[in-house]
């Protein structure tokens, strides 16, 4: 039994490899960015922090720069300064998470910077005699819980299915479940190339994976619509701002130049052929959720952003937008008046602007979420004594609370 650390260990692929790896009766501790944190770790607090450990697998990546962390600093200089702490620290050996279609002069930051860590490990010990060490380059990795997998059935699920760059962008995805087999085997010690690309065993394109996901999720068939290159890099663009997923121009670009290795090194290392995506997904069949997902992925950041428009919008009404006399009317109908309903008039108005901003932003929007619902039931219990008819007026502007309250509550559930 090895002492095994995973650095990543709680992305979509070190989750499963350190499952792999526990049920290969290993001790694994996956760590988080909070644990192991290449960006700001460097070498010396590396190596204290890998001291006890056999075997090391870095997983660690990003598919954009994320405020301080930047791929430059988790792919390049990070990785580097792991290498030289595992050489320090006596670890045994090495497994290196990299990607298919890197190049040293490659079109984007990331190919190149992922090049720099390929390029100084193959320096640092060619030969692998002081740090047994290997280097997974995979293709589009598909399964439950990745985040490409996630905007790939988000998009399955459309009435029709995009057809976006050519429509046929040529990768080779392997499964998960394949790619975590064969990690844990060469973390092992299994006989491999230094440098191993993890592709399954067909080429695909984009318009076929996206039909078979479509299958995968009992749905039936539907054509293509073709969204233009111009519209479609502009979403990558905003992707790569607002998101941290992998819908942005770096993985745009590194897709649409094609994707594919020989199979056989990695039918070798597995010790049998990877598996079709069609055979590996029929394993663990779609459910209701799979599909309930997919549908609210695009939805999630709709309601998201619909609610805090309408508190931005609330806040700019009650600042004078709307006829400020109304509003101190119908303050006085509760009894409040004078300076207090200048305070209250402009204090709720700024209280509403600035909730409706912070969830725009995506700043802790379960926590803005509760403080909404606070804020909507301070109201409810002011507004009881209006009279009846602000609650019996055919437009229902005090019932509608009750929508929008539900509606905070499914926002506060997804993005918590």
């Amino acid at each position: 039994m090895a002492h095994i650390l995973i650095i990543g260990g709680s992305g979509f692929i070190g989750r499963h490899i350190a499952g792999q790896l526990r049920d290969r009766g290993h001790q694994v501790v996956a760590a988080s960015r909070r644990e192991v944190d290449l960006a700001r770790d460097g070498e010396a607090r590396l190596r204290d922090k890998l001291a006890s450990f056999d075997i090391v697998v870095n997983c660690a990546g990003l598919v954009r720069d994320d405020g301080d962390n930047s791929m430059a600093a988790v792919h390049a200089e990070g990785a580097c300064n792991l290498f030289h702490a595992c050489l320090a620290a006596g670890v045994a050996r090495l497994v290196h998470v990299s990607a298919l279609g890197v190049e040293s002069d490659g079109e984007t930051l990331y190919q190149r910077s992922k090049a720099v860590a390929e390029e100084r490990l193959a320096a640092l010990d060619p030969e692998g005699k002081r740090l047994d060490w290997r280097i997974l380059r995979p293709s589009l990795v598909v399964g439950r819980g990745g985040a490409s997998t996630r905007w790939l059935l988000a998009a399955a699920v459309l009435p029709w299915l995009p057809h976006f760059g050519d429509g046929a962008w040529r990768f080779q995805p392997v499964h998960v479940a394949d790619f975590a087999e064969v990690a844990a085997r060469i973390a092992e010690g299994a006989p491999s190339p230094r440098r191993l690309d993890i592709v399954g065993p067909e080429p695909m394109t984009t318009n076929s994976l996206l039909t078979l996901l479509r299958e995968w999720l009992g749905l039936k068939p539907t054509g293509f619509f073709r969204v233009p290159n111009r519209l479609f890099l502009l979403a990558a663009s905003i992707g790569g701002h607002v998101s941290t997923g992998p819908l942005n121009r770096e993985v745009i670009k590194l897709l649409s130049r094609g994707n594919v290795a020989d199979c056989a090194p990695m039918t070798a290392a597995l010790g049998r052929p990877p598996r079709y995506i069609h055979d590996a997904l029929a394993l663990e069949p779609a459910s209701d959720a799979d599909r309930q997902a997919a549908r609210l992925f695009f939805l999630r950041p709709v309601l998201r952003w619909s609610l805090g428009l309408l508190w931005v919008a609330t806040g700019l009404l009650s600042f004078g937008l709307y006829p400020l006399e109304k509003s101190y009317a119908l303050l006085g109908e509760i009894g409040v008046r004078d300076a207090l309903a200048d305070a209250v008039l402009y204090g709720s108005a700024a209280v509403d602007f600035l909730l409706g901003v912070l969830l725009l932003l995506r700043w802790r929007p379960a926590l803005i979420g509760l403080a909404q619902l606070a804020t909507m039931l301070l109201f409810t219990i002011i507004a009881s004594r209006l009279p009846p008819d602000y609650w019996l007026h055919p437009f229902a502007p005090l019932l509608k609370n009750l929508p929008i309250a539900a509606a905070i509550l499914v926002m506060i559930a997804l993005e918590s």
